[in-house]
């Protein structure tokens, strides 16, 4: 890392707030770019910053994500370091301009000139940077007229003399330090549910579990097993049969992970790894739903669950300070947490197409696929979406069907996943390095064993790009998509390159010219999560599959033998819809959760998500939510970042009980802080170029179109709850 310092052109006057969300837009984790310090011109018209870099390039793409293309950059040194302003002092900024910028010594000279002219003139000493092409040397104070003058004076002619105020780009603990509103003193509260009770035998009066848990897929199994371990009673309830979450309900033909099977699974005891055997370097849905029953099992969780029992109703008692559950069987449980492992792709979601019910034949969505499965033998078949779940069937029926029609809504760019059979040397290799791969998770971007090149892509010849995207197009799983150039997700030019290279491959692997044309995807290639592919391609060479381009023939209805679009009636025995999920927010909405002063969070919600760290709700107390909107999760392997959201949620449960707390939530300022900080993050990205994506919640016929996710990356995530942890639960009102 070296220091680089920029002169910035504004077109108007910034303050500390505008200077901040610059910061914010910068995405500097991904650049490895730390934005040291700045100063404004008081006029407005130019801006001063210097960081600590790779190189001058890495800052450039930071400004061209800012909007400030304009800036001149160079990389240099600080060749005198003294510095004796603080933020909010004036400041003069010298601007030398060097023709001889690779003589090292006529640099010297120059330095060494300006440097004495002013201190000669009784100016303090002051930082000066040197860099090939420039010099800029700070004056303390706002005398600009008379450093010019003193420059003058002494046959200097520097570029520019101007003045302006420091101000630090870095924003400030985006939230305030926790309040605490209890009015009796710690360990005095007799609701408090403590673990001793359960030791003693004595039962509490207002609650008949520590903690309530919603759902039984890995999210609700971890913070189970978590919570158990802290000595909490916990009921963890759960509408399916059995557990599993999405590996229950998503039984479709070729159901599959995709993130590399032994990085997805449970780390919080080594024992798992050893005890369970993976099948394949991507599991397919019956091993995933083997391994979360042989978990489940292995630790004697399952006496904590109730299964085939769905949960109606979750309302806040303001007065006793827990929550009151009531389930649609007409059990009720009262718990101090309610912890919402409900999953951000749940909620089937159905089009609204007229005539859906009409429909004389079988169909189902592939997240409700029915357990006795559904015979396409020889049937003719519909398969309408491909995204992630409609490619996988897709590819897994097309040769056991009579005729495949795909209603393509929006294509996507699908990248090979490269699957195999895992052998017994590859398992002795995982477990022998087990720690460095979770070390290499937790590292990376989003929690998979890949990460980004900090490199930027644009600074390397198209031909080097290209060599790069054939490697990693080789590799398996989502190295071309999270072990890509770092400036991938940001740079339009990098990215339409790799758009290219994927629209070519599927040319090539498409025989018929109008097949392939409207499989071509024409947004930016990462503004949807991307679906891995197992010879998706190919199966469109095949006689019996055609492709229907709904963009070109919509859908008019469905009709009972099948459906009808603007061009023709499409005659099947089974429809298959494969048409995602009210992502985010719509497994939680769906149930009638109340906070304080009997609010609903669906309504809370209705302008779209507000959260505090994805994680918590201003205005519901000890709601927990793992995997939910405005989490890292979407972008991440699953398994890493819940097990990161429930070890905060347990480390701030256990924060309450060491301080005799009875309750925390978010205070309105930081949720909306965080909420900012989501959307602000979201804009600097190509995800912001695909707002009808279920990322925006834009599959969901009347949800506004506002971000559900964290696109700044898991590791991201992680060091912003861990800042909010270790400054006790900042931004937080505790009760």
């Amino acid at each position: 890392m070296g220091h680089c310092f920029a002169l910035v052109p504004l077109a108007g006057c910034i303050g500390q707030e505008d200077l901040w969300r610059l910061w914010r837009l910068a995405c500097l984790d991904l650049y490895h770019v730390n934005w040291l310090r700045s100063i404004v011109a008081r006029d407005g018209q130019r801006m001063l910053c210097w960081y600590e870099a790779p190189d001058a390039e890495s800052v450039r793409f930071v400004l061209r994500q800012q909007g400030l293309a304009g800036a001149a950059v160079y990389s240099g040194r600080l060749a005198d370091d003294t510095r004796n302003c603080a933020i909010g002092d004036a400041q003069v900024v010298v601007e030398c301009r060097l023709d001889n910028a690779g003589d090292e010594a006529a640099r010297a000279l120059a330095q060494a000139a300006v440097v004495d002219a002013l201190a000669a003139a009784g100016y303090p000493p002051g930082q000066v940077f040197t860099a090939s092409g420039a010099l800029v040397r700070l004056v303390a104070g706002d005398d600009a007229a008379g450093v010019s003058a003193c420059l003058r004076n002494h046959d200097l002619a520097p570029g520019a003399v101007w003045y302006g105020r420091e101000l630090d780009p870095r924003p400030p603990t985006l939230f305030e330090p926790a309040a605490d509103t209890r009015t009796s003193p710690p360990g005095s509260d007799t609701l408090t549910l403590r673990s001793e009770s359960r030791a003693t035998g004595q039962q509490t009066a207002d609650a008949t579990c520590d903690a309530a848990i919603i759902g039984a897929g890995l999210s609700g199994i971890c913070a189970l097993e978590r919570m158990l371990r802290m000595g909490l009673r916990v009921r963890l309830y759960e509408a399916g049969s059995d557990v599993g979450g999405v590996w229950h309900w998503n039984r479709y033909p070729g159901a599959r992970i995709d993130s590399e099977s032994y990085t997805y699974g449970f780390s919080f005891q080594r024992e798992l790894l050893r005890d369970w055997q993976w099948r394949e370097l991507f599991a397919a849905q019956p091993e995933m739903e083997q391994y979360l029953r042989f978990v489940v099992d292995r630790l004697g969780l399952r006496q904590h669950m109730r299964f085939d029992t769905r949960v109606a109703s979750a309302h806040y008692d303001e007065s006793a300070q827990c929550w009151r559950l009531q389930c649609a069987d007409g059990e009720q449980v009262t718990a101090r947490y309610l912890i919402a492992a409900t999953g951000s792709l749940d909620a089937a979601q159905l089009p609204d197409y007229p005539g859906r019910d009409t429909f004389a034949g079988a169909s189902c969505h592939t997240a409700r696929w029915p357990a006795g499965g559904v015979d396409l033998a020889g049937r003719r078949v519909g398969v309408i979406g491909t995204g992630a779940s409609g490619v996988q069937v897709i590819q897994a029926i097309a040769s056991q069907v009579r005729q495949l029609t795909v209603f393509q809504r929006t294509p996507s760019y699908c990248i090979p996943q490269r699957n195999r059979s895992l052998t017994d040397a590859d398992r002795l290799r995982i477990e022998r390095d087990w720690d460095d791969i979770l070390a290499s998770c937790r590292a990376s971007f989003a929690g998979f064993i890949h990460d980004f090149d900090p490199t930027p892509g644009l600074t390397l010849p198209r031909q080097a790009r290209e060599d790069r995207f054939e490697r990693l197009w080789q590799t398996p799983g989502f190295a071309f998509w999270l072990g890509n150039y770092g400036d991938l997700l940001m740079n339009d030019d990098v990215n339409e390159h790799a758009c290219e290279f994927l629209r070519r491959k599927i040319r090539e692997r498409v025989h018929d010219g109008e097949t392939a044309r409207r499989l071509l995807p024409d947004h930016p290639f990462g503004a949807k999560r991307v679906p891995l592919e197992n010879g998706y391609y190919e199966t469109y060479n095949r006689p019996n599959v055609r492709l229907v381009d709904l963009r070109e023939t919509p859908i008019r209805q469905i009709t009972p033998a099948g459906v009808l679009t603007t061009g023709e009636e499409h005659l099947l025995d089974v429809l298959i819809y494969a048409t995602g999920f009210d992502a985010g927010t719509g497994a939680l909405a769906r149930i009638d959760v109340r906070g304080e002063g009997g609010q609903r969070l669906s309504e809370r919600w209705r302008e779209g998500p507000r959260t505090f760290l994805g994680l918590l709700v201003a205005g519901f107390p000890n709601l927990f939510i793992v995997n939910g909107p405005h989490n890292a999760a979407a972008l991440c392997n699953a398994g890493r970042c819940i097990e990161q959201n429930v070890d905060w949620i347990a480390g701030c449960i256990e924060h309450l009980r060491e301080r005799g707390c009875r309750s925390i939530a978010p205070s309105a300022t930081a949720e909306a802080q965080w909420t900012r900080h989501v959307e602000d993050v979201a804009d600097a990205t190509v995800l912001s170029r695909m707002k009808h994506s279920w990322f925006y919640g834009g599959n969901t016929p009347g949800k506004p179109q506002r971000v559900g996710i964290y696109a700044g990356g898991a590791r991201q995530f992680h060091e912003q709850c861990e800042a909010v942890a270790m400054a006790g639960y900042a931004g937080c009102i505790l009760g």
